[in-house]
């Protein structure tokens, strides 16, 4: 489909964020007192140096602002690949708590599995940090509200890693949706769509950890197992798979579908949904994994439904993409993935037929509106109470799964209506890991 330059929506945009930000830059260099150039690096360290860590730590270092002081994994292996990267000039550090503990560093990365991100971001910002936390930023619905209280009671800027907000290309076809050019929208779709072999990441036997591994403190506040390497799930070839445990996270609907739906909430200026159902189960993969492989998640929010849809025995879809979100309007659809977003008019309207492809860098530019923010105290494109949002539908999708009932979600108490389903959306940490704003 050739690209239809004709619209405004993209001047507008670029014209209005190109103000934003030599208006930003004015007040960082006022809020600094110094002029642009000067040596004012923010002492950044990093936690959790898996696959997702190293590649926040590379992402980090082309940033001028940012001297990366510290590196710190449980897992050596990991520990020396992060520090080697850094040329050996950050320090390496076995326990998180050393790094928390030195009053001259600025800011964290959080980048640990997912059962850690609330307890390291709440004991971060009582340490007077600045803190960049993975997504999803937390594994229940308590620990993301304690999340957002830590952030304002200590006045810390807390940019979760849903980086697609700084990608300009959703933020023009968040901008289309806004703008009422499909109509009314009334159904979004988001999926996950893949074909892999039936044994998945296979069925091996609990043992012992390996001894460059400190798994009590890996597993920190989740509860107590034998190590399984998939629980612990490094793979060169794959993300690390704890993500398909209950303990340490949400299966796919956390995974990717915060990263879907977050842009969901963006075109809709942050909406929660009103009612949530959930069927899914394990139909295909004969592996370990307690997630489902076949999942569908119906949202109902204000003014349309939304669903999630993940399948691990067809990679087939009607866009052919393997990922992506479809905004179905009165006058036209809109679809949107990292390439690029497409819009496709219905029969008879006005509405023009158009495509772009992405043009920036969105982790780049994430992270220079969190190093921006760190200097204006301004909140950041994914401050923490957005992506609380994010993440809680997509916890409440799990949420409907397992205690298999339809959920009504009561966004001023935050919690749902239905009593029994209340026992999923926390935890009891185990000692000494309680999260205490």
């Amino acid at each position: 489909m050739p690209l239809d330059n004709s619209s405004n929506h993209r001047r507008d945009f670029l014209k209005t964020t190109a103000a934003a930000s030599a208006a930003s830059l004015y007040t960082t260099n006022l809020f600094a007192g110094q002029v642009a150039g000067a040596n004012n690096r923010l002492r950044t360290a990093f936690i959790g140096m898996g696959r997702m860590g190293q590649g926040n730590l590379n992402v980090a270092m082309r940033q001028d602002s940012i001297e990366v002081v510290a590196v710190c994994d449980v897992y050596e292996p990991n520990l020396n690949k992060a520090a080697a990267m850094t040329k050996n000039t950050a320090k390496a550090v076995k326990d998180f708590r050393e790094i928390l503990a030195d009053k001259s560093i600025d800011a964290v990365c959080i980048s640990t599995p997912d059962h850690w991100h609330a307890y390291m971001t709440v004991e971060a910002c009582k340490a007077g940090k600045d803190v960049y936390v993975e997504k999803p930023i937390c594994v229940t619905v308590d620990e993301g509200a304690k999340m957002v209280q830590a952030a304002r009671k200590y006045k810390r800027v807390v940019q979760a890693g849903t980086m697609q907000r700084s990608g300009i290309h959703f933020q023009v076809a968040a901008q289309i949706v806004k703008s009422g050019d499909l109509g009314q929208v009334t159904f979004v779709r988001t999926w996950n769509y893949g074909n892999m072999e039936p044994a998945g990441i296979g069925n091996p036997p609990d043992a012992e950890p390996p001894k460059d591994l400190n798994w009590d403190m890996w597993l920190g506040p989740a509860p107590l197992r034998p190590f399984n390497a998939n629980r612990f799930g490094v793979d060169p070839k794959a993300f690390s798979h704890f993500r398909w445990f209950w303990d340490y996270a949400g299966g796919m609907m956390t995974d990717w579908g915060v990263h879907l739906l977050d842009i969901v909430h963006l075109a809709f200026d942050e909406p929660m949904p009103l009612a949530i159902t959930a069927l899914g189960q394990k139909n295909y993969i004969k592996d370990n994994r307690d997630t489902p492989d076949t999942l569908e998640v119906s949202y109902e929010y204000p003014g349309f439904i939304a669903t999630y849809e993940n399948r691990l025995g067809n990679a087939n879809s009607m866009m052919g993409k393997g990922y992506g979100i479809l905004f179905h309007g009165s006058k036209g659809t809109l679809f949107v993935d990292r390439s690029g977003f497409e819009l496709s008019p219905e029969k008879g309207a006005t509405l023009a037929a158009r495509a772009e492809k992405s043009s920036n860098n969105s982790n780049d530019a994430h992270w220079k509106n969190f190093l921006e923010c760190i200097r204006t105290r301004q909140r950041p494109a994914s401050d923490i109470e957005v992506c609380q949002k994010s993440t809680t539908a997509c916890l409440l999708g799990n949420v409907a799964l397992r205690s298999k009932l339809r959920l009504d979600w009561d966004s001023k108490r935050w919690t749902t209506q239905q009593a029994e389903a209340r026992r999923f959306l926390s935890r009891e940490e185990r000692k000494p890991w309680k999260i205490v704003v």
